[in-house]
């Protein structure tokens, strides 16, 4: 039976608060997505994402207030590939002691195929595991577990909504893993989006070069509930000193500045690092003005995120 309230009704009724799982973009009975390029990193953020989540932890410039329940649906990685990064993961927060709260459903472990997503039997399989203390799920990704569905077909993308509603009705939050398409743009109908409450793309830098691994653009496409700094994007890269790997976050502005430098003290001209990094002269004067006052222009070698510059990034272990 539906149920109606008048607005006074409604007004007066008492709802639980809506929290934050990952501080600023996934609340409590959220729905998002990351959508991405294959390869450029989207399942490195989504374990990392399960990770913070799970030990209450921080990733990137995001941190989870308290540790929660996490199941993670994986669609298409190797078992032992997955154990590799999981087990990065661990060394890069420094921790000995494996979370306890992180439950994972792969095709390795299952004797048969891993469940279609899109059909009523497949989620029912699933819905099994999604118990009291499941605060979180991710699936990983929705052209692997949803594999019945027709992407441009908007009618067809309405047998998931309807599952990750009701999840969102019990106060779970669904994170949601997806390729990107030919304009950039998450593959597939744009329905998909309307539900969602925060939508991120990751991007190649243009000066990506393949040998630095993983490093990326975040891009907040949707963002339901936050704005001003929370909401801009930032460049992230997974880096390696001496064995040790961890995750740094910077905003863009900094990276440029960065570059700016470096161009400048090999010799080019503003004019020509303009043209190069496909920015306005003016932007290339104020980053010149700002290195000249920061000692930074002249000196004989500047690389990349070495450059100890204060400036608005984060480091993660």
């Amino acid at each position: 039976m539906l149920q109606v309230a008048n607005m006074s009704d409604f007004l007066a009724m008492e709802f639980p608060p809506r929290e934050l799982i990952l501080y600023p973009w996934l609340p409590t009975s959220g729905l998002c997505m990351v959508h991405a390029f294959r390869g450029i990193g989207k399942t490195y953020l989504a374990l990392a994402i399960a990770y913070a989540v799970a030990t209450g932890g921080i990733y990137l410039k995001w941190q989870a207030p308290k540790r929660r329940g996490v199941l993670y649906i994986d669609g298409e990685m190797p078992a032992t590939v997955l154990q590799e990064r999981l087990l990065g993961i661990m060394a890069m927060n420094g921790d000995a002691i494996i979370p306890d709260n992180i439950k994972i459903i792969t095709p390795d472990l299952q004797s048969g195929c891993m469940p279609d997503l899109a059909t009523e039997a497949g989620q029912a399989l699933v819905d099994e595991y999604i118990t009291d203390d499941i605060d979180l799920i991710i699936i990983d990704n929705l052209s692997c577990l949803a594999r019945s569905i027709r992407e441009n077909e908007s009618d067809d993308w309405n047998r998931i909504q309807s599952w990750v509603l009701s999840l969102r009705a019990r106060r779970k939050s669904v994170l949601l893993i997806h390729h990107s398409g030919k304009g950039g743009t998450q593959r597939g109908a744009s329905k998909k989006e309307d539900v969602l409450d925060t939508v991120i793309m990751l991007e190649r830098p243009k000066d990506y070069d393949s040998s630095e691994g993983a490093r990326f653009i975040v891009k907040f496409e949707k963002a339901r509930g936050f704005f001003g700094e929370d909401a801009q994007p930032f460049e992230a890269r997974l880096i390696d000193e001496n064995g040790i790997q961890s995750w740094l976050a910077q905003s863009l502005d900094d990276t440029t500045y960065l570059k700016v430098v470096s161009l400048l003290n090999k010799g080019m001209s503003q004019a020509e690092i303009a043209i190069e990094l496909n920015i306005h002269k003016s932007g290339i004067s104020r980053h010149a003005a700002r290195g000249k006052d920061e000692g930074l222009i002249g000196r004989p070698k500047i690389e990349g995120c070495a450059v100890a510059v204060p400036m608005k990034t984060q480091q993660c272990n």
